[in-house]
Formats: structure tokens, sequence, C-alpha cells
């Protein structure tokens, strides 16, 4: 069970569950140091052994005479700068006299069971007795009167630890947070391989993986949302760690905004990760009486290499981070109109989409941009919620209605957080747009953004959604945000309190998404950034799946999806079966390799159903099947990563696998065809190796024990031979030679293993 156990000689922490450790102590200089982090330990009275020292001739040290205890060779838990220790730290506070060194030391501590909200952020959470534990620890700097308590969070069934931290101050003088990061966490040693999510728009999340080297390596964002470019998430794993063996770290950060995840490695090869909030352009004022709440960072280790750590990402967002009606729900197969149509729709274009739709077993149909105000492109009307009635006579109010009649539900879009120059609300409040007073505005896609930091105009846009969502019947909302933020400026801020302008910027979009979730807990909220320029924990708080990229080409939605898993749930990600020629890259892949792909996510399609064949049309019916046949499975299983897209070629492979370990779907894709390749074989995992498996396609029983130790063998299917019989070239039936080849196995359990 997870437990806290506090020694109190030693003054040390112990938090564990019957799989990881996390061990941290008040070093006796009364700042903490960081002792263990990782696979179980046994609990014993004194860890201090784990404490490290030396003596060197070129540093400085705390106390006079002992040559010791300096903060430079110590690992620490939360350290700051400028008090022997010196490298970057976790906070910075510059006080009235201009001061940036503090003190604080342990001044108590509470153990309590379950984990209290944070104020205003997305957090991953406790249900009923038992299921977490919480520590957290006072420390506090007399000289400046300013507390900070530091909260971990343990949980019982999860084998992650949720960090965060709180300033307070308490004193007469104003005090100004520079850097308030929400983790440190200091390595024995530097050994790993660091794991990075980049990349940009169209193809997000792909892995990137590096040596550790002396020095900073960081990721981070400053363009007022997590970004395509990488992802606020970290792993760090040993050189010989794999998919499935070896111990891996992963580290995320709860949290929408600008961010700053990095590693620095010593001089003596230590290795701090760190990550939070980005200090590039913050500050934060602290008056007597106020307080700041860091964004929550989530630790997890696993003994069971990369896969074992993901899924303990999966399983905890799953279950302690999605919330309401949506949290382990199913999600629909959906049909969203925008590649299908574009600008160009009126309500009867859309009614027969929905139609045929519903005929090949559709769900819900998606309208997207272009239903408001006057919206005909993209140069107008973000802003103005409410119907086109050019397009719509009787506005979304009566399509939704006429769509629900057909047995369809109804989603709708929105960009929420835009306006264009050609809206009636740019023209009644331009100074709600984000500008720099006397500078020149930059433009992006012909939008700017709207200042979410005005409390104002985020009770303007929500008046404006609830009217619509009341009076309409809406079951599903992609949330848009095309644009990042230029000529940052809160025009509701004083002065002295711009450098909080980011942070209250995402604290108004999480407040709208809030208010909306509470108003509407039927809906299911799907976020969006111009494909996956946002797609990160914050955001699954609020909207349980989020659209992985525009980019629906199937062999490109590989790369990103196998990426994508490293930290989020498959039932996370939005993927679409498009049309060909895919519009991104004008390739044409088959429509079985579109599906399978699409299969391992929020499963949906983004084309015009009556421009396909009838053979096109039953093959989407018999994909629709056979995704609601398997849909918990694929979505709320056990998910492995089998063959590595970025290290083989293209050529991906991955599977799923129940609880129970009774069925299991592999899915196996090949890129590029190659001449006279080489016998493939494919070892399974996750699987009861006491367990006979039947898979009907290739008509075996199999011993779950062979499947993960001798591998599954398919090279008739993916190579095919030939011969030359009086001539002509014969080949086998199912060879799917050529590029673009996919094939998907189900494996139930049919008993024991004689």
């Amino acid at each position: 069970m997870a437990n806290i156990i506090y020694n109190e000689a030693t003054k040390e922490f112990h938090l564990q569950n019957n799989r990881i450790s996390y061990i941290l102590c008040v070093l006796e200089n009364g700042q903490l140091g960081h002792l263990y982090f990782g696979k179980r330990l046994t609990h014993r009275d004194s860890f201090q052994h784990f404490i490290q020292m030396r003596t060197q001739s070129h540093t400085a040290y705390v106390y006079e005479q002992n040559f010791l205890f300096s903060l430079d060779t110590i690992r620490q838990e939360y350290p700051s700068y400028g008090t022997t220790d010196f490298r970057e730290p976790a906070y910075e506070i510059i006080q009235e006299n201009g001061s940036r060194i503090c003190g604080f030391v342990y001044e108590s501590h509470r153990i309590f069971d379950g984990k209290e909200r944070l104020s205003c952020l997305p957090a991953c959470y406790t249900e009923g007795e038992g299921d977490g534990i919480t520590l957290e620890i006072l420390l506090e700097d007399p000289l400046i009167s300013m507390d900070m308590i530091l909260s971990y969070t343990i949980y019982e069934d999860y084998d992650a630890i949720c960090r965060s931290v709180r300033f307070v101050n308490k004193g007469e003088q104003t005090l100004r947070l520079n850097r308030a990061l929400s983790m440190s966490v200091d390595f024995y040693d530097s050994d790993f391989e660091m794991i990075q999510l980049d990349g940009a728009w169209s193809r997000e999340r792909h892995i990137d993986r590096r040596k550790l080297a002396k020095g900073i390596q960081s990721v981070s964002s400053i363009r007022g949302a997590s970004s395509s470019d990488h992802n606020p998430f970290l792993a760090l794993k040993r050189p010989h760690t794999t998919e499935c063996r070896g111990d891996a770290y992963g580290f995320c950060l709860v949290y929408s905004g600008n961010f700053l995840a990095q590693v620095e490695v010593d001089r003596y090869e230590v290795a701090r990760i760190s990550m939070g909030i980005h200090p590039f352009g913050f500050t934060w004022v602290l008056k007597q009486g106020e307080e700041f709440q860091t964004p929550e960072a989530v630790m997890v280790y696993s003994p069971d290499g990369l896969n074992g750590m993901s899924q303990n990402f999966h399983n905890l967002f799953n279950n302690r981070l999605v919330r309401g009606r949506w949290r382990n729900a199913e999600r629909p197969v959906l049909l969203n109109n925008w590649e299908a149509t574009y600008f160009d729709f009126n309500e009867e274009t859309l009614l027969d989409i929905a139609r045929k739709a519903r005929e090949l077993g559709v769900e819900l149909f998606v309208l997207d941009d272009g239903w408001f105000g006057k919206r005909d492109d993209a140069g107008s009307s973000l802003g103005d919620w409410y119907s086109h009635i050019g397009k719509l006579p009787e506005g979304v109010e009566g399509l939704s209605k006429k769509v629900e009649d057909m047995g369809l539900k109804f989603g709708l879009w929105f960009e929420p957080e835009m306006i264009n120059k050609v809206s009636c609300l740019y023209e009644e409040h331009e100074d709600w747009v984000i500008k720099t007073p006397g500078r020149s505005m930059s433009h992006g896609r012909n939008q700017y953004v709207l200042d979410y930091s005005n409390k104002a105009v985020v009770d303007r846009i929500f008046e404006d959604m609830e009217k619509v969502l009341t009076h309409s019947r809406i079951s599903y909302i992609k949330w848009d945000m095309n644009r990042n933020i230029t000529e940052a400026y809160g025009s509701v801020l004083s002065g002295e309190r711009q450098g909080e302008f980011f942070h209250r910027y995402i604290l108004g979009v999480y407040d709208l998404y809030e208010r909306l979730t509470a108003s509407f807990p039927h809906i299911l909220f799907e976020s969006c950034a111009s494909g996956g320029a946002r797609f990160d924990a914050g955001m699954l708080y609020y909207a349980p799946q989020g659209w992985a990229s525009d980019d629906t080409d199937g062999a490109e939605r590989l790369k990103i999806q196998y990426g994508t898993t490293m930290a989020y749930p498959v039932s996370s990600i939005g993927a679409h079966v498009s049309a060909v020629p895919n519009h991104q890259l004008r390739r044409t892949t088959s429509l079985k390799f579109r599906g399978h792909v699409a299969y391992f996510g929020a499963f949906g399609y983004e084309l015009d159903p009556n421009k396909l064949t009838d053979e096109e049309q039953k093959e989407i019916k018999e994909q629709i099947a056979f995704f609601k046949k398997y849909r918990k499975l694929i979505q709320f299983g056990d998910f492995y990563r089998l063959k590595d897209p970025f290290l083989n070629g293209g050529d991906c492979a991955w599977m799923v696998v129940d609880k129970d370990k009774k069925t299991a779907i592999v899915s196996w894709y090949k890129v590029l065809a190659t001449p006279n390749p080489k016998l493939k074989k494919l070892l399974l995992t996750g699987l009861d190796p006491h367990m006979a498996y039947r898979c009907s396609r290739a008509g075996e029983v199999y011993g779950g024990d062979e499947l993960m130790n001798m591998g599954f063998l398919t090279d008739m299917e993916f190579t095919g031979t030939y011969a030359r019989t009086a001539g002509v070239i014969k080949t086998d039936s199912g060879t799917d030679q050529g590029d673009f080849t996919s094939h998907l196995y189900v494996l139930e359990c049919c008993g024991n293993l004689s």
C-alpha cells in the first residue's frame, strides 16, 4: 500500500508503494536533500549512508572549519543558488534590497490521506480512502518572512509522484519570483539517454534521443503554449534500457503554457533534472499575504523499460487526471466535415454528409470551422460566436436538432481565444486584443489573440459560447488554437506585473474550460492547436482527447502517434481516416492502411463519404464495426510499442492487451517495400505465458510464451514469394507487396497451455 514514513531521528521521508520508493531528508543546514528515486526499497531506520560528501579544494563550504558540507556536491531536493551550490536553481526570489540569496530551512511537515486540489490549475487527484497519500513540507526563510510549501503525493496503484510548490509572502516587503519551477531531482550519475518529443506543425511529437553530456540540455517553449516544437515531457533511460526491460524515468508537466524542462550535468557527472514554468519573461510579484502556486509535475519510474514508463503515465492520466463523464468512457466514432468541405458548405451539404455517415456506422457528426458570423474564409468573424445564417438558415440550433433526429450526436468547432479584425467583437472591443502600447501588431493566419489575462474577456466569451451550447444539441466541442502570442502585454496589468502575463493568460484559458465543463458536463471536449501544438497533460484535465496533428497521412501518423504514446494514453489521441491523395502530403495510401493506423486513438473520419465508391463505403462499414467491437480494449488496454518507426526506416508495430490478458490486438506496418528482404518475426509482449492464444486470421493457436520469446512469424504476408512458371510470375495471395501495407491480428485466449 502507499505509505509515507518519517524517520524522526534522521529527519528522513520515505514515500513508497509496493513498487517504487522516493526518499528525501532534511540536511544539517535545514535544506532538503534528495536520497533516492527508483525501485521499492525495504524501509530502514536510517538512509544517511545515501548522502555523499567529498572534500575538494575549489569550492565553497557552508560551515567554518567544515570541508565536507558543500551544496556544490550534495544531491538536493529543491535547490537554491548562491549558498555554495553553483548549478542552476529551482527558484529565484528578488528582494527589495536587490538580493536574490535565500535561506529556506525546514520548519515542519504534515502527512495526510488524499490530495488537495491546486488553486486554478489542472492536476491529478485522488479518489477515496487509501488511493494516495500526501507529504507537505513547510520551509521558511525568516529573514524575508516567506514560506515555501513542497507537496508530494504517491499513489497506491500508480507508480508516480506528483509534485508542486507554493510560495507565501508573510512579510511586509514586496518580493518578486523570477523563477519557480515545479520540481528538481539530483541523480547519482548521468549515465542516461534523454528522450524528448519534438517537431513542428504536421510532424508533432517525434522522438529524439541523445546521450546526456556535460552542461545543460533542455526543451522549452516561450510561445504562450506548450507548442509543437517541444512537448513538456522528458524521459531518462539507461543506455541498455529497451521498450520492455531496464530502468526508465519519465517527467511530465501538467501545464499548457511556457515551460522549461532541462537536465544539467555537472563536473562530477551528476544529472539534475528540473521542470516548470519557463523563467524567461516570468516575474510574479508577491505582496504581503499573496501566494503563488506552481503547476504540478508528475514523475514516474519503471524497471520494465519505456513501455512500463508509458503505461504508468497512461494509467494515471486515464484514471486520475481525466475527470467527469468521459473518464474511461469509450470515445464515439466521429466524422468531421473539414477536409470534406472546408468553408464551402450549406445546411443541405452537411445533412447529406451526416446521412451517409450514419449509414456507415458513424456516431457523431462534427461541424468544423465556418459556421459562425460571416465566416466564408479565414479572414473574418473569429470572436462572433453566433450562427452564419447565410449558410445555416435555422442556425446551428436547427442543424444540431436535425442531425440528432437522424440518430447521430452533433459536435461543433470553436476557436475561443482568437479574433479577426473583420468581426463585430473587434469593432466593439479592439482593446481586448493582445498588443504592446506603441508597437505594431504581428498577425498570424489573419487573426489575433484575445487577452485572457483580462477576466472581462473570458466572461464575454463564456457568455457567447454558453448561448450557443444552451440552445443547441451539442455533445462534442473541438477547441482550436491556431496562433501563438506575440507582442505579449496585459492591458489590465500594471507595469510591475507584466511578467505575470503569460501565466495569467493560461489561467484564463483554464478558467473558461472549467466554467464550460462544469456547465455542460455531458460534452466531450477535444483540444486542438493547429493540430498538436498544445497536446499536454494540462489540457487532458479539461479535454480528455486532443487532435494529435493536422497531418492525417497514415505513414506520417505512425511516427506522430508512436511518439505521443510515450506519455499520453491512446484514448487521448485524436486519429482520423482522411481522403486520398492526402491533403497535407498528396500521398495515396490504402483505406485499409489508414484505418489500421487511426484505430489506435479516438477514431474517426475526415472526408466526404458520398464521394467514396461502393466498395470503399463497404470497407468503412467493416472498419467501424471492428473498431466498435474492440474500442474499449484499444483505448484503455495496456499499450506496447514493438517496432520503432524512427529506427526502422518508418516500419512500425504496436499492440494492445486487455487488463486480464485474454485478448490482444497486434498491428504491424510496412512503409516502403524492399526487394528480397530478410526473414522477419515480431516479439510480442504483455501476454500470459501460460495461456494459449488463437489467431483466426493466421488459423493457428500459439502459446503466450512462444509469442513473447520466439516471436510472431508473418513473412509470407509481408514479403511474399514468386516463381516464374511458363513465363508467368505467380505471387502468394495476401503478399501485400508494395509500399504502405499493414496487417492487424486479433489474439484471443483459448485456454491453458497443456
